[in-house]
């Protein structure tokens, strides 16, 4: 079974050492130079049912900013995304992931390392066939979470989709609702044992969940456990 990847990438060079590295593996490459149909044709295939998989786009694109691209696309469809860029900062890897990135790779990229990560990532995504998925939501306090398609309505009834990182920490908080969860351990329930305790990665991902479970002042469904890392409330 083949597995779709739109590789968004102007530069020419790279663009083929990715496609001849994975020519005899399971992934199937398609290229996108510019980042101006990306969002298109991922939409496309979905409704063609030759849905891609996972998205691998350049921070800097000629036609588009690959920032913008990455938040469009964990709106608008459910879709794995890796960022690619020449800028090894805390920042901008906070920049990518805030935007909806599943995972971030400076360039030059090492090919098995992002053979490695694809692979993981594939691992991590719920992929499945709308007709398959279960009807059954997590419920919680006042807010319940789809475990397939990653599908949450907030206490208000405002529904919105997570993304792979989100879901996982959500899950996470879930699972140890009622004490304080650290880090740490969060980054290892993601996926991403090595992000370091001073990574404001992880903070980033708790950031959007508070807005997406719409967390007042008043009222915080996601509460800062001082020292200690973050619990759910009921």
């Amino acid at each position: 079974m083949s597995i779709k990847v739109l590789l968004v990438e102007d530069d020419e060079l790279l663009a083929k050492r990715i496609i001849s590295h994975f020519a005899e593996t399971e992934f199937r490459i398609e290229v996108d130079s510019t980042g101006a149909t990306a969002l298109a044709q991922v939409q496309q295939a979905t409704q063609v049912q030759e849905r891609f998989a996972l998205a691998i786009v350049d921070i800097v694109l000629p036609a588009t900013d690959g920032l913008a691209l990455a938040k469009e696309l964990n709106t608008l469809t459910d879709i794995g995304v890796i960022m690619l860029s020449s800028r090894d900062s805390q920042a901008d890897r906070i920049a990518g992931l805030a935007q909806g990135a599943d995972d971030y790779i400076c360039k030059p990229v090492d090919l098995l390392e992002l053979e490695l990560r694809m692979r993981a990532l594939c691992k991590r995504l719920t992929i499945v066939n709308n007709d398959d998925e279960s009807e059954e939501f997590i419920e919680y306090a006042d807010f319940k979470l789809h475990p397939d398609n990653r599908t949450l309505i907030n206490g208000t009834g405002e529904e919105s989709r997570l993304t792979e990182a989100e879901h996982k920490v959500l899950i996470c908080l879930i699972a140890n609702a009622g004490k304080a969860t650290s880090r740490e351990k969060i980054s290892e329930d993601i996926g991403q044992p090595d992000w370091s305790p001073s990574d404001r990665t992880v903070d980033v991902l708790i950031g959007r969940l508070r807005k997406k479970l719409g967390d007042e002042k008043e009222q915080k469904r996601i509460v800062t456990v001082r020292g200690k890392g973050y619990m759910l409330s009921t």
